[in-house]
């Protein structure tokens, strides 16, 4: 599949022509027209009009009839894969879109134990590609996440992503099935959270990532589909950090609603390419699908959510100077995460740039 990075809604390709290995048997001597309006008719067959799916999906309507199957999900749990496949053998989609962006379409074809030494293994390699990705403190926040990431890794002896990864293969078994990437990139969403926080709260995020180390079960990662109690824990979150929610969750709502509507549009139909609606699975996470019900049908600005200002003359010499103090913590705070990894980033460029900065005063 090739992946088009230039579209609106990323695609990962679509199976307009799928291998010999997943289509059904056909009698021979069809030509290509006539063996893709057969391939159509088979899979419309296969396509149940009521199907009893989890209680994990919500179904949304598109003005054109087009029909969004949305499944939340956990991001390290078994029966959300479970839950994934089911939808999409089910209901047979045209589209399948997932949460996520170009940064991370790696983890889509990475095997389990692959993942599992990649979610553990936080190298030097890694904050290099982090902070030129992201910048000094957006990049050394990602690495912090990252070993939060980790530590449910290692907790639950489980990669993360196995949701979309079924969603991948499952795509692949549908005759004419796109695949989405649906995800603000990753980037963008770094730095406006990080420029939304004031410095008291970049400390205090960064000491609590540091810090976190409270066992997690599987029992656990479950009670994160149940909406009731997401919602609560969501609410603890916006009391703590309002501008990190605002940016991390209601702005990538927008952003998802977005590519979700943008799939759910009239798809051609073979002979003639007329346009039908489309049936379309999104598998988000679950703190994702309120605000995604909430968007659904609501005016949306993407253009304001994808700006990332730049700093006044002011802010870039206030910045230098927080930034070496912001350095000073978050340094220590992924040498606390993981042993070497603060001398590893005083050894980075970016950072000694910054650091002598900090020694010879502005002309």
């Amino acid at each position: 599949m090739d992946q088009d990075n230039n579209s609106e809604d990323e695609s990962l390709g679509q199976s307009e022509e799928p291998s010999d290995e997943e289509l059904p048997s056909l009698p021979p001597g069809l030509s290509n027209e006539e063996a893709m309006e057969l391939l159509w008719q088979m899979r419309a067959q296969r396509r149940q009009s009521s199907p009893e799916l989890p209680e994990t999906v919500t179904r949304l309507a598109a003005p054109d009839g087009s029909i969004l199957y949305l499944v939340g999900t956990a991001h390290f749990s078994d029966s959300s894969k479970k839950d994934v496949a089911t939808t999409i053998r089910a209901v047979q989609p045209d589209v399948v879109v997932v949460e996520l962006c170009q940064y991370r379409v790696s983890m889509l074809k990475m095997d389990e134990n692959t993942l599992l030494k990649e979610a553990k293994d936080i190298n030097l390699d890694k904050v290099q590609q982090a902070i030129k990705q992201n910048g000094v403190m957006s990049g050394l926040m990602q690495i912090l996440l990252l070993k939060v990431s980790a530590h449910i890794t290692e907790q639950l002896g489980m990669a993360p992503g196995g949701e979309f990864r079924e969603a991948f293969k499952e795509a692949g078994r549908v005759p004419f099935c796109k695949f989405h990437l649906g995800d603000r990139p990753i980037p963008v969403t770094f730095k406006r959270a990080i420029a939304a926080l004031s410095l008291w709260q970049k400390a205090r995020l960064a000491w609590g990532l540091c810090f976190l180390s409270d066992p997690i079960s599987k029992e656990d990662v479950e009670k994160c589909k149940q909406k009731d109690l997401l919602e609560q824990t969501m609410s603890e979150m916006i009391g703590e950090f309002p501008a990190l929610h605002q940016t991390i969750v209601a702005e990538r709502d927008i952003y998802l609603t977005h590519t979700l509507r943008q799939a759910a549009r009239g798809v051609p139909a073979p002979p003639d390419a007329h346009k039908v609606p489309a049936v379309v699975v999104g598998v988000v996470g679950m703190g994702h699908v309120p605000g995604i019900e909430r968007n659904w049908e609501m005016e949306l600005n993407i253009d304001e959510i994808m700006r990332v200002a730049p700093p006044s003359r002011l802010g870039q010499v206030l910045c230098t100077v927080i930034k070496g103090v912001m350095i000073g913590v978050l340094g220590f705070a992924c040498y606390r995460a993981g042993r070497g990894l603060g001398k590893a980033l005083l050894s980075l460029p970016a950072v000694q740039s910054i650091l002598e900065n900090l020694r010879t005063p502005p002309v």
